[in-house]
């Protein structure tokens, strides 16, 4: 059990910071390997590359957010039989678990390619990048099995406390990626499809550490026993899981409405935006990583009953997520043009249209960085406690304001709306968590 960490006792705020260290390492090797791929396929084919692949982001992210955030949902299960010490229900919790997201990632599957291209056209992708945008989807769709198989291994060892492990799992990862990228698309002319190829090989090698190292924490025994089938946890960790997948599908359904109006704008506002939606990727990591030590922690004393304790982590993660934001707020606006230029070449025709649109978008969503990183404390936070209804609710939130905002709004107002219309969905989701916390937290006294 060396690896594993008990958040029962100790400090809260050095826990969690303890903790959130090496997840925003291996967030920000996973976010830095995608912004390799994005500069790769920028730098080395051209912007209509990267609007290619820019074209598909809020479809990938609306199959990959709804794996993660079912298999987050099911880590804070982990987390709270192991606070109770039940390591048989551990067990249990794994295996069906498991089962749950075999068969939601299999479904994602065949939807995403059998509509792929359907959905790029309601969409009004560009002619001019709607078929290497529709490879690069399909591609990138068929390993939604293996992004689940490996978000569902972290998010039970980050359960048991052990963070350590999916770090090293995405440094490998990573160097595998940026090798795999190098080769296909530079050496092998394989072009965006090969830079999907190269992540999903990464995912792949990443599952398989993480399994083996699962396998050798000495409690956890995925035996016969364990995988007989228990259909009232079954049922019970669908009731509670499926709502989070739902609440990402919403979201990414609001994005995906808010991609065909960005659509409108032609290549090089969509290679712009998709510049600074790669960095958001890399901005967010920290709050993700934070967020999930902060579940970790009140999963795990929730499980004891100790309440004082609950209370206690969510404030100390209020804290460092307000410190953290500032910090990368400032490096954002001393390093975000240099950043920048990894994806656009500016000698390129298009290059500094492009780069106008990604600066100024990059510095509007810096500058709201504190709500989005309370928004991940709070809605884990709820999440922690058994509740994934407020969390779906703050994702219909963001659905209405983004779709309002770019179908209304930018009618009324003007294109300029596009760049606020993250931050404004940011403030409609962090008002919506925060309300029922504070409502939850006075019942624990």
């Amino acid at each position: 059990m060396s690896r594993v960490t008990d958040m029962t006792g100790g400090n809260a705020k050095r826990l969690i910071l303890k903790f959130s260290l090496p997840l925003i390492l291996g967030n920000l090797g996973q976010q830095l390997y995608a912004i390799v791929d994005a500069s790769i396929v920028g730098r080395g084919v051209g912007v209509s590359a990267l609007a290619s692949v820019g074209a598909t982001d809020w479809i990938c992210w609306m199959i990959i957010w709804t794996v993660i955030g079912l298999t987050q949902g099911l880590g804070t299960y982990v987390s709270r039989y192991f606070g109770k010490r039940d390591y048989k229900g551990v067990n249990k919790v794994i295996t069906m678990s498991t089962l749950l997201c075999a068969s939601v990632g299999a479904v994602l599957t065949l939807l995403g390619i059998v509509f792929a291209r359907p959905m790029l056209e309601l969409l009004k992708t560009p002619e001019d990048i709607i078929d290497g945008a529709c490879l690069y989807l399909v591609t990138m769709v068929s390993g939604t099995l293996i992004v689940a198989a490996y978000n569902m291994t972290g998010a039970v060892l980050r359960g048991l406390g052990d963070g350590r492990t999916p770090l090293v799992a995405m440094v490998i990862a990573a160097v595998t990626n940026i090798g795999l990228d190098l080769l296909f698309v530079l050496v092998f002319h394989w072009g965006i499809f090969g830079a999907a190829v190269a992540s999903l090989v990464a995912q792949l090698i990443s599952f398989a550490f993480c399994l083996v190292r699962m396998l050798k924490i000495d409690f956890i025994k995925l035996d016969r026993e364990a995988w007989s089938l228990d259909i009232k946890l079954l049922k019970e960790l669908f009731v509670f899981g499926i709502p989070l997948a739902i609440q990402y599908i919403i979201i990414s359904l609001g994005g995906i409405i808010l991609q065909s109006t960005v659509n409108l704008q032609g290549s090089y506002f969509i290679a712009g935006y998709t510049a600074t939606n790669k960095l958001y990727g890399l901005l967010e990591s920290t709050a993700i990583s934070l967020g999930i030590a902060c579940s970790t922690f009140v999963s795990q004393n929730y499980g004891a009953r100790n309440f004082d304790r609950v209370r206690e982590g969510v404030r100390s993660g209020a804290v460092l997520a307000v410190g953290m934001a500032v910090g990368i707020l400032t490096s954002v606006l001393i390093l975000g043009k240099y950043l920048l230029r990894l994806f656009l070449d500016l000698s390129e025709e298009g290059g500094p249209e492009a780069f106008a649109v990604a600066y100024k978008y990059l510095v509007i969503m810096a500058l709201s960085l504190i709500v989005l990183y309370l928004i991940h404390v709070y809605r884990n936070a709820l999440l922690s406690i058994g509740n994934s209804a407020w969390p779906l609710y703050s994702g219909i939130a963001e659905f209405f304001i983004r779709v309002s905002m770019a179908k209304l709004f930018t009618r009324l107002i003007g294109i300029d709306v596009l760049y606020y219309i993250e931050p404004a969905a940011w403030v409609g989701a962090f008002v919506v968590c925060l309300a029922p916390w504070l409502y939850y937290q006075k019942r624990f006294k």
